[in-house]
């Protein structure tokens, strides 16, 4: 197993997709894989209500499964599947091409594209996972953002010992490894990469490759004088 394989990420014996990584020589493949993933399923099964005031758009192409709770004002957009269980919140805006496993949270104003939430992964409050994976019991504290492209607009590459790894990817957020926590208003850079069980404090600006069991905090301090 090499450092970049989905294994090292992700505990893939009982995750309901994990098909979609077989083929996957570095764990961020899988992201282009979505949306050919999603044509091979038999989406538009919805086995959760659907309060008034939610927006399905495409609604032949997303699958909820049982005792997910959809709450009022929540866009959902196919083609996409979410698991059991799994909560929808007011505001949350689902833009298509999502993944969610079961017992996952997709949160007030939080916005997802283009990713893929394993079991019991959360972002409650005001996240952006654009081009992301999330793995399993992941949580993301409010306000945390996955920036996904370049302020130069150029291909994401991955930078380790010295050398850099091209991912051929213009729009690549975070992969975030299982049980792996993110305090609030943090961002990660675009083509993050940390491990399994990553701790980062509140309010950090951080990415590229982390290995797994790591602190990550910021060494700014605030500093109070008289008035």
């Amino acid at each position: 197993m090499n450092n970049f394989s989905p294994d090292y990420f992700f505990d893939l014996t009982t995750f309901a997709h994990a098909k979609l990584f077989k083929s996957c020589t570095f764990v961020w493949n899988a992201l282009s894989l979505i949306p050919s993933y999603l044509k091979t399923l038999a989406l538009g099964e919805i086995e959760a209500p659907v309060p008034q005031g939610t927006y399905l758009v495409n609604p032949h192409l997303i699958s909820i499964g049982q005792g997910t709770i959809i709450e009022p004002g929540a866009y959902i957009k196919g083609p996409c599947i979410i698991g059991q269980n799994c909560s929808v919140r007011h505001g949350a805006y689902i833009r298509g091409n999502f993944i969610a496993g079961n017992e996952c949270v997709i949160g007030h104003a939080t916005e997802v594209k283009n990713a893929i939430m394993f079991d019991k992964a959360q972002a409650g409050h005001f996240a952006y996972l654009g081009d992301t994976i999330l793995g399993s019991r992941v949580n993301l504290g409010a306000g945390t953002k996955c920036a996904n492209l370049r302020l130069n607009r150029q291909n994401v590459s991955i930078y380790l010992d010295g050398s850099f790894i091209e991912t051929n990817l213009k729009k690549f957020g975070a992969i975030i490894g299982d049980d792996s926590q993110i305090g609030c208003n943090s961002v990660t850079n675009p083509g993050t990469l940390w491990g399994k069980k990553v701790i980062c404090y509140p309010c950090v600006n951080a990415g590229g490759y982390i290995a797994s069991h790591q602190l990550i905090r910021s060494s700014q301090k605030a500093i109070i004088t008289p008035l």
